[in-house]
């Protein structure tokens, strides 16, 4: 399958796809029965870049990531725990995180400043230690650069995820065939400006630290920084990408055709899993796209779009299958987007049908039966025309439920 006529194919795998990758996952006893630790190792050392959670309160594992992602001698390996966030925990949670990077170091003969830690769960509750380094022990020498391994790992980060969330792409740089892989979790407590969820992803590209910097950040503004489940921004959440070289091209090091197509196909993985993520919103049952053209600057459409995205209220009217466009016209004004009323348009439309609402500040008259029609639809697109000038941006979101309001409220039990 290939992707916008760019030579980038989607292909059926995930974070052992990229050369030199190997991951697995397996249950250890953090939860009573699902998986929850999973391991990805790189063969040999990779550049390692990301971006962390805004959130003031971050979980030791977001400050040591901080401390070591420009390790000189690269990273070798991550080590994902699920259950339990290990934030909020104190000195023994910093404490615990480097434990956790010191046992999966000694098992896999690394230094412990190339192992990154990430965690997911619950907050406030000091990590089961003893279990995680057993099993650390236990599941090492199961990693392994299989489709399946990578399954794995992908299933064994997830809290109240329904399914795993992977991807991975082939295109070609000297040609060489190179590879992006990724996984991502995340159903709730997601929320635009970097506070959304836990993002891996691998490649076997060769490329230059700075350039691999450049091109995460310009992605994730774009992809996981416009969506929103329910307004919460989370003490763990982050995006890693690791790059080894293996894939034998000559070092991208300047921003040239190459670095193009390979900014490019990474961010068709990020937009992929960040859009996996929304529809995997808790207890989401629409998937909801909001366009908006003709504003101001770019700034201003991504304010305006993240804003109706947010809006609970929005998002009930959509649950309740609403056309009810004040709420979204509401959730404009109180952006801090600037913008006039009076030139705002505001369309919804799923692909088969499409219908007005607005129209240059003016309400109209319509059709409450294919309005009806276009908000059963599980996928849904808003489109807010603006006539201040050429921004546009787009973001993504779902509709809130009485089942995200279940999950939530018994989560810890």
């Amino acid at each position: 399958m290939e992707i916008n006529n760019t030579g980038i194919k989607k292909l059926s795998g995930s974070i052992t796809s990229p050369k030199g990758y190997r991951a697995t996952g397996s249950h250890i006893g953090i939860k009573e029965r699902k998986k929850d630790l999973a391991l990805i190792f790189s063969e040999v050392p990779a550049k390692a870049v990301g971006v962390f959670t805004t959130n003031v309160v971050k979980a030791s594992s977001i400050l040591w990531n901080q401390n070591l992602i420009q390790n000189p001698n690269g990273v070798k390996a991550i080590v994902i725990n699920s259950g339990n966030a290990n934030a909020c925990t104190g000195e023994v949670g910093a404490k615990h995180t480097e434990t956790i990077a010191n046992q999966l170091a000694f098992c896999l003969g690394v230094d412990k400043n190339q192992v990154l830690v990430a965690s997911t769960g619950i907050i406030g509750v000091p990590l089961p230690i003893d279990t995680i380094v057993a099993g650390i022990n236990n599941t090492y020498e199961k990693l392994g650069n299989t489709t399946s391994d990578a399954f794995l790992a992908a299933q064994a980060i997830m809290t109240t995820d329904t399914y795993p969330k992977q991807i991975s792409v082939e295109f070609s740089i000297d040609d060489k065939k190179v590879r992006i892989g990724g996984m991502a979790k995340g159903s709730g407590m997601i929320h635009p400006n970097m506070a959304t969820m836990l993002s891996f992803i691998t490649t076997d590209i060769n490329i230059s630290r700075e350039l691999l910097n450049k091109a995460l950040k310009k992605s994730v503004d774009d992809s996981y920084n416009m969506i929103s489940v329910d307004g919460d921004t989370s003490t763990n959440d982050l995006v890693l990408l690791l790059a080894n070289g293996c894939g034998g091209n000559t070092e991208i090091k300047e921003e040239n055709e190459e670095y193009y197509l390979f900014k490019k196909a990474l961010h068709l993985v990020n937009l992929f899993l960040a859009q996996e993520i929304v529809k995997d919103g808790e207890g989401a049952k629409k998937f909801i796209e909001v366009k908006v053209s003709g504003a101001a600057s770019k700034k201003d459409a991504r304010l305006l779009s993240k804003s109706v995205i947010t809006s609970n209220l929005v998002k009930t009217a959509f649950f309740g299958e609403d056309a009810n466009w004040g709420r979204i016209l509401a959730a404009m004004g109180y952006s801090g987007a600037n913008f006039n009323p009076t030139g705002v348009s505001i369309n919804f439309h799923n692909g088969a049908h499409s219908i007005m609402l607005m129209q240059e500040g003016t309400p109209l008259q319509f059709d409450e039966e294919l309005a009806l029609k276009i908000l059963k639809e599980n996928e849904i697109t808003v489109e807010l025309l603006l006539k201040e000038g050429t921004g546009e941006a787009t973001a993504w979101g779902c509709d809130l439920s009485y089942e995200y309001v279940r999950i939530n409220g018994d989560y810890r039990s």
